[in-house]
Parts: C-alpha cells; structure tokens; sequence
C-alpha cells in the first residue's frame, strides 16, 4: 500500500508560479509510473502530466511548454513545476502512482491551486 501526500497548493496571481511536490511511502516508489491529475469544479478529473519509471514524461496539451514534472527515486517525491500560470489551471490537483504490471493505483488527497488576481 502506498501513501502519496500532495503538498505545495496556494493562491497565485497569473503569470505566477508554483511548484507542486508529491511524498510517497509504503512502496517502492521506482517501479511507479507517477502522475499530475487535476480536477475543476464540476469537471471531470483530467491528466496534466505523467513521469514512467524510466522518466518518459508526457503533459496534456494545455500544459506543454509551462508545466515540468519531475521525480527523484532516492527521495521517492514526483514534483511539478508550474510556470505562466492561468486563472485556467485553477483546480484540485492530485498526484497518482500507477503500476500497470500490478494492477496497482494510488491516488492522493490533492491540494487546491487557486490562480486569480
């Protein structure tokens, strides 16, 4: 059983940035592709980046260019860093550890990003 916790959320004005950092325990976090997922009010929850064991990333379109995600095995945390933020990116945002080979789905508690002036 893995435990992800989210830390990192805040209000930010536009333009801004955040970084957001995920802590897992439980596991072994290298054999875990991590994601970012996020979700708006009255949306469905959606991926906004995605980091393999192997450190392949993949971002949602909406992203590319202003979110960086990154993980750090030694420290078992998935990061993400947000530039050029939009009043847009305002959502809950969730870290998930997936092993596909296990069947194995993790999903933290999220931590909000309100990005308005």
């Amino acid at each position: 059983q893995v435990q992800l916790v989210e830390s990192g959320g805040g209000l930010v004005q536009p333009g801004g940035s955040l970084t957001l950092v995920c802590a897992a325990s439980g596991g072994i976090f290298s054999i875990y592709d991590m994601g970012w997922y996020r979700q708006a009010p009255g949306k469905q929850r959606e991926l906004v980046a995605v980091i393999t064991t192997g450190s392949k990333t993949n971002y949602a379109d909406s992203v590319k260019g202003r979110f960086t995600i990154s993980r750090d095995n030694v420290k078992s945390t998935v990061s993400l860093q947000m530039n050029s933020l939009k009043p847009d990116d305002t959502s809950e945002y969730y870290c998930n550890a997936r092993c596909e080979l296990f069947s194995w789905d993790y999903w933290g508690k999220g931590t909000l990003v309100t990005v308005s002036s």
